[in-house]
């Protein structure tokens, strides 16, 4: 059992711990009039494991150990806290609210119990306590971005989210309604990532080359609205079907209309779903003429020359902007090819023709691929190539994102 002095603690702000013999199980009490309430916390079944914990209980606590003025005592109910936490179960985050209440806090328990350890690391008290009020801060506050539902007082929770500019992805996520049936497709890590950098829950994103729906199937995961612009109606239907499939406990719409980005009537396409603009354009348009996918003269994968390909995408940014607020992101993914033995560098070409727009260049994204639909089983045969014709393989394209000004 843990020391009584630290359970007193913790009752006093209204919560107490009671931890098993075998210290596997750990019940949060939250106090009422007639006695306590039970704050049931499972095992998680996710990567992560979280903590339902009484906010009001936790940041009493942590008061109680900041005002200690021995430093050795200090550091002691630092210890029974570690104890504690490294003690009790996980639980689902989407469990959390329907469980814990109102006033409770989930906190991921291995980046509470890395916190309390730097706490303890801490050679000096004032350094010890600028951990412990950071922490309490973090427990206190919600401190979200503009355009994000990033907790920036938790950030380190955050590790799931790239901050880097080179992106090592390895192969697709194919889980769920996710497959890699069509030629076209992109992985869904990237739709993925920039929406949990750029949008928050609720938001509209609005795809100009649906394909096989990756991104709305994203949307649907991450609790986004999703529309999307698919210029074959097979490929279309095909992609709805997909997106039905992907269950998901939001209330979000998912919709791919069929049709030319460049000439969409996007304006009504956003009021017939309520809405005037989206706050996020995502954009992944063929690499030009590589893969033909289909006889459509509209297709830019048809267009003969790169100055034509250059003069559509135009249209199709031109087509979009108005509808993207101001101030928030749109993220193209483009490659380079080869042409006559030369190296093309079509992805810049395309940053800038988007750049003689109303846009800021964010960042430069380089995403490596280990492999494709087309080099799969090949690597071999390509590698014989690139030595008989002296160039180098294809092993990333970019993320261009830019900023409305």
């Amino acid at each position: 059992m843990t020391d009584q002095s630290f359970i007193k603690v913790l009752w006093r702000g209204g919560l107490r711990f009671e931890v098993s013999s075998n210290l596997s199980t750990i019940t949060g009490m939250k106090r009422k009039r007639d006695g306590f309430e039970e704050i049931p916390v499972e095992r998680s079944q996710a990567s992560q494991d979280y903590l339902a914990l009484n906010k009001d209980g936790l940041i009493e606590a942590l008061n109680h150990i900041d005002a200690q003025s021995d430093f050795g005592l200090f550091k002691t109910e630092v210890m029974h806290l570690l104890e504690v936490i490294e003690s009790s179960d996980g639980q689902k985050p989407d469990s959390l609210s329907a469980r814990a209440g109102h006033d409770s806090v989930a906190l991921r328990r291995d980046v509470l119990v890395s916190e309390l350890n730097q706490i303890l690391e801490s050679r000096t008290a004032e350094r010890a306590r600028y951990y412990l009020r950071r922490l309490e801060k973090g427990v206190k506050r919600v401190k979200t971005g503009k355009i994000n539902d990033i907790n920036l007082t938790r950030w380190k929770e955050y590790d799931d989210i790239i901050t880097d500019s080179l992106w090592v992805l390895g192969k697709r996520d194919t889980s769920g309604a996710h497959l890699g049936w069509y030629w076209g497709n992109f992985i869904p890590q990237i739709p993925r990532q920039l929406m949990l950098r750029y949008t928050r829950k609720g938001d509209w994103v609005l795809d100009l080359f649906a394909g096989s729906g990756t991104t709305l199937i994203e949307c649907k995961r991450q609790g986004r609205n999703g529309i999307g612009i698919e210029l074959s109606d097979k490929v279309a239907e095909r992609a709805r079907e997909l997106i039905a499939e992907e269950i998901t406990p939001h209330s979000v719409k998912a919709e791919v209309i069929v049709g030319d980005s460049a000439r969409a009537d996007l304006k009504e396409i956003l009021k017939n779903n309520g809405i005037e603009q989206v706050q996020l354009i995502i954009m992944h348009p063929p690499y030009h003429d590589i893969i033909k996918f289909s006889e459509d003269e509209r297709d830019l994968s048809n267009e003969e020359t790169s100055e034509g390909f250059l003069q559509r995408l135009g249209q199709i940014v031109d087509n979009a902007t108005p509808f993207l607020e101001r101030g928030r992101y749109f993220g193209l993914v483009i490659g380079d090819k080869y042409c006559n033995s030369e190296w093309v560098p079509l992805g810049f070409y395309c940053m800038n023709e988007v750049l003689k727009r109303e846009y800021s260049l964010k960042s430069i994204i380089v995403k490596n691929f280990d492999e494709t639909r087309a080099k799969r089983e090949q690597k071999e045969l390509w590698r014989y190539r690139a030595l008989v014709g002296g160039f180098y393989i294809f092993k990333h394209e970019y993320i261009f994102l830019f900023e409305k000004k």
